[in-house]
């Protein structure tokens, strides 16, 4: 890997920590973990070198520290640094007690516990542990020998010595296998013979199998929103906003707020479904939406879905048609559709009480210079002015009076504090722009971090749930609706969905639609949700995807695509009826069957298909001609070959058997044009290997085509050095485009019974996929998008 300009310092400064050059290059490529591990190299005072331990320690700080804990991170580092953490198990038991605590709960006793710190566990310790744990498995050790699962017996004693050090255990667990075992033979490097699996007798009577007691759940598996606390819980100290100038402000609702809240809601759960009308939704949508409309569904509540519609110039009505059909495709049923342009006179009277009691002040720094002072925690120069002139000057804003660009309305937070979300954030910004839903009545228009609080106290949400991005605004939120004296929900923030192989940024998403490198919003290689709705994932396969990652605050972690797909494979076996298509076909000619011979056979459109049900079967002709794929046959056999091969028999399926009996080439004497074979009429051949085929309907005449268009993941890049990342973290990104992410077959041979499919059909292409039809189809040409493989590595190493 060649080292980008610019980067030969950081590569230097990763080597210096201990890194190999291979690591140090990988992590050059990823600007995200590049960026996490400079900070943290700087953070833990290590700029000039440390131990290799230190090091590996510190990069798993930089690729998998919780992003909701950042403010406890230089108390980790120490910790690391001066070797009163020491250990991997040390590291994730740290990050597990971050991740489960709320920064503003943590206590450093409670911490140091939970990791660990301070407990030796001695040689003489591990040895004795050791010793048990053998005496206890100590008979299978003895059968198995050195083929015995090593890391079996070490998690037995990292479970009794969870601090001990893991090389010391493994040394010690290596000797006592050497002591008991001796040398190692050949028969402990041979590989263990697989026993095939006996058949079961078929007996008429039925035996009823004792099981052992499944592993109960937990609570949160069954129930994912058993986290949340009832409406009438609402009095607790939500947080405390510390300032550099007065006392710590504990944020809760007073028992008066709360009662009159719980009149006007009824006691029910309230909750909302806030998206900004100025793009598609993507899968990172769908947990949004799983969160918010699933509580409220589970507690017998209403969610509101309400268009975050502050910004005029970006928000479109093809958005918010697109949002209300989506939100309805993926079966939620919002309790009102609301915009928080229909509180616009509601949040303006309030600035105007804001400004009243001395809580905001008209400001007319330029963005740059509001930037600078920022930074330099310095106050606007407009900051104290007197209260009668900023409302007169706001009032003057809202009239039209001030030009553009030359007047904001700010909150006087707090420009000291440790928090930069209460640096003074602006309310409101004057924009001579016609609102899409309110027209020209208004030119001042409210901020995200204005609004967006006082609309959830005005609408009297119960629960506030959003992404862990937004929880450093949790201050601002409480400040806000306490200098008001309003109503304060309760927040939650929960992590982001990450997944592997794509971009959910809007700006990028953007880029590749308007660039041209897909094909729209609804392309069915995007984690849009129109994109995936085209390609055939169904709604409940999403959501049983977003249920079982879970509503976590464990934030940086990324989802696999695969898993994805395991939900989409699940849903789309139990729904899509089986039918036979074949992508690229090969000629084969039956020669002991008349030409004008045509045989109506049935197919199973399922598995478990019963004879007496003629709606689970279709009909497929078998004639002369039958067509398989071409990658089913070869020139030369071999045993691990299940297709066809000269002088080798394979089964049709639900047909006949077939044995090649010669094979004609092109004049280039190595292409396969055509294949010359025998069917058994008398089925008493078994070949082992089953195709799926498509016969012309009648002699002369071309099975029925149709176009297939076989999609696969957009990115090439999903894990680097170990680890799941996005693409959007390379440098060049776009360089990183699946060139065969869409392959299009135009003349694919179908069956006859898929001539009456229609738009939105699901099928399962038997051995290939399963596929949807596209409404690109027309009544001459029909449009298959493949949705997902049949092949489930998700399922096939855990769920």
């Amino acid at each position: 890997m060649v080292v980008k300009e610019g980067n030969s310092e950081k590569l230097e400064l990763f080597l210096k920590i201990g890194l190999d050059e291979r690591t140090a290059r990988n992590t050059i490529a990823n600007n995200k973990v590049t960026a996490n591990l400079t900070d943290v190299i700087h953070e833990a005072a290590v700029s000039d070198g440390c131990s290799r331990t230190i090091g590996n320690l510190l990069y798993t700080v930089a690729t998998k520290f919780p992003a909701n804990a950042l403010v406890h991170r230089p108390t980790l580092l120490k910790y690391i640094v001066s070797s009163k953490i020491k250990t991997p198990a040390q590291l994730e038991a740290a990050f597990s007690f971050f991740a489960s605590t709320g920064p503003e709960n943590f206590q450093l006793k409670e911490f140091e516990k939970a990791c660990g710190v301070g407990v030796e566990v001695s040689v003489e310790e591990i040895e004795h542990t050791v010793c048990e744990v053998f005496e206890e498995n100590k008979n299978a050790i003895l059968e198995q020998r050195y083929r015995i699962n090593v890391g079996d017996l070490f998690a037995h004693v990292r479970k009794r010595h969870p601090w001990a050090d893991p090389k010391i255990v493994k040394q010690i667990i290596d000797a006592k296998l050497y002591e008991l075992l001796g040398e190692r033979t050949e028969a402990d490097n041979e590989k263990p013979v697989k026993k095939k699996k006996e058949k079961p007798v078929k007996v008429e009577e039925k035996i009823v199998a004792v099981d052992a007691p499944p592993v109960q759940p937990s609570e949160e598996e069954l129930n994912p929103f058993s986290i949340f606390p009832n409406p009438e819980e609402n009095f607790k100290v939500h947080t405390e906003v510390f300032f550099s100038d007065r006392p710590v402000l504990r944020c809760c609702n007073t028992k008066e707020m709360l009662e009159k809240h719980l009149k006007a809601t009824g006691g029910r759960v309230f909750t909302r479904f806030p998206p900004e009308p100025n793009g598609y939704l993507h899968i990172g949508h769908a947990k949004a939406m799983f969160v918010s409309f699933g509580l409220a569904k589970e507690r017998g509540g209403c969610c509101y879905l309400r268009y975050d519609d502050t910004n005029p110039e970006a928000e479109k009505k093809e958005y918010i048609d697109h949002i209300e059909e989506i939100v309805d495709w993926m079966g939620w049923k919002p309790f009102k559709i609301t915009y928080t342009s229909d509180y616009f006179q509601d949040l303006y009277d309030l600035a105007v009480e804001l400004i009243r009691r001395g809580h905001a002040y008209v400001d007319h720094q330029t963005p740059e210079e509001i930037k600078e002072y920022r930074e330099k925690k310095m106050n606007s120069p407009w900051r104290d002015r007197p209260i009668g002139e900023s409302l007169k000057l706001f009032d003057e804003m809202r009239q039209g009076m001030i030009e553009e660009g030359k007047a904001t309305l700010r909150m006087k937070q707090d420009m000291q504090s440790d928090n930069y979300n209460m640096y003074d954030l602006i309310a409101y910004r004057i924009k001579f722009t016609p609102h899409p839903h309110s027209g020209d009545k208004w030119c001042v228009y409210p901020s995200y971090d204005y609004a967006h609080c006082i609309v959830d106290s005005l609408e009297n949400i119960t629960h506030s749930l959003c992404t862990l991005e937004f929880e450093t605004r949790r201050a601002s939120y409480y400040w806000l609706l306490d200098a008001l004296g309003l109503y304060q929900p309760y927040v939650w923030e929960y992590s982001r969905l990450n997944v592997t192989n794509t971009v959910m940024s809007k700006r990028k998403l953007n880029r590749l639609v308007t660039e041209k490198r897909v094909d729209g919003w609804d392309d069915p290689r995007l984690m849009t949700l129109a994109g995936l709705r085209r390609r055939g994932v169904t709604s409940a396969s999403i959501n049983a995807f977003v249920r079982g990652v879970g509503i976590t605050r464990s934030d940086g972690s990324m989802i696999r695509l695969d898993r994805l797909e395991y939900h989409v494979r699940e849903e789309l076996n139990k729904t899509a009826p089986r039918t036979m298509v074949v992508l690229n076909p090969l000629k084969v000619v039956i020669t002991n069957l008349e030409a004008d011979s045509i045989m109506d056979l049935d197919a199973k459109k399922w598995p478990d298909a019963q004879t007496d049900d003629a709606s689970a079967f279709y009909k497929v002709p078998f004639s002369k001609t039958v067509y398989i794929e071409r990658s089913d046959f070869r020139m030369k056999d071999s045993k691990d070959y299940y297709g066809l091969a000269p002088g080798k028999s394979v089964l049709l399926r639900y047909a006949f058997p077939i044995k090649c009996t010669e094979a004609i080439l092109s004049d280039d004497k190595e292409t396969v044009i055509e294949i010359r074979a025998e069917y058994d009429p008398s089925k008493t051949t078994k070949p082992k290997g089953v195709l799926h085929w498509v016969a012309e309907s009648s002699h002369g005449v071309d099975p029925l085509k149709v176009e297939v268009r076989m999609f696969d993941k957009l990115f090439l890049s999903e894990v680097e050095n170990n680890l799941s990342f996005n693409p959007a973290d390379l440098d060049d990104w776009l360089a990183d485009l699946n060139p065969q992410s869409k392959v299009i077959i135009p003349e694919a041979f179908a069956v006859p019974s898929l001539r009456n499919a229609a738009v939105g059909d699901r099928f399962q292409f038997e051995r290939l996929g399963y596929f949807f039809v596209d409404k690109d189809s027309s009544s001459e040409r029909l449009v298959f998008n493949r949705t997902v493989t049949l092949r489930d590595t998700y399922g096939k190493s855990g769920k």
